[in-house]
């Protein structure tokens, strides 16, 4: 089965095409002023109209540890079709946000151990349907950010996942080792941000097309 393909923390018109062009299947857009994929509201709402004229790729908003205001304001001037939950939100505090949006939402969780998956399927309660995106741990430093960091983690632990549903894998991924995460992992959908970089924030739109190239022909 070919896994579908996230391309996130898109900040331009040339970076959304030639994400949508080459195939992307979900296109993301980072609100978290400390990340350099930042994005205001205005621009990314944007960008997720462009995305919406192409007809292609979902379009996801990345949101960290947001209050009420935050999610209800990109819920109406956004409008994405699946929020990014990528902080510290609790079960309970993720699912009130699905209520109080009605969108999709994928919750990111940091993991380098197999303890660490299995605490996340918690999300998982029957009848409160939410996708999860597996993650490398961030540095243990306090000024780093909670993704995009590029750093990989043990695929092998994921096999603790195994039999819970589809879920996204991201963390160091690029064109020159996502088919092997593919085929170890199984993951439904890949997830990349600054493995297509050529520098923290500025995609690349030649490594876009060779991540999606790699992904898409991963056996």
């Amino acid at each position: 089965m070919t896994p579908s393909v996230k391309i996130c923390g898109l900040k331009t018109r040339e970076a959304l095409d030639a994400a949508l062009e080459a195939g992307a299947d979900f296109v993301g857009f980072v609100l978290y002023p400390r990340s350099p994929r930042n994005v205001t509201i205005e621009d990314a709402a944007r960008l997720v109209q462009h995305a919406r004229d192409y007809g292609r790729a979902a379009t996801v908003t990345l949101l960290v540890d947001p209050d009420d205001a935050l999610v209800d304001r990109v819920t109406a001037e956004v409008k994405p079709d699946i929020i990014q939950l990528h902080g510290h939100e609790t079960v309970a505090r993720v699912h009130e946000i699905r209520e109080r949006s009605g969108l999709n939402i994928l919750k990111a969780v940091s993991v380098a151990t197999r303890n660490d998956v299995s605490a996340a399927l918690n999300h998982l309660e029957p009848g409160r349907p939410v996708m999860l995106m597996f993650d490398a741990k961030p540095p243990d430093d306090p000024t780093a950010l909670p993704g995009g960091n590029g750093l990989t983690f043990d695929w092998h632990i994921l096999e603790a996942a195994k039999g819970h549903g589809p879920y996204v894998l991201a963390g160091g991924l690029t064109p020159l080792n996502v088919a092997e995460a593919i085929a170890l992992t199984g993951a439904a959908v890949v997830d990349v941000s600054s493995g297509v970089e050529s520098r923290p924030g500025e995609k690349d739109p030649e490594l876009i097309r060779r991540f999606l190239q790699a992904a898409k022909s991963a056996n």
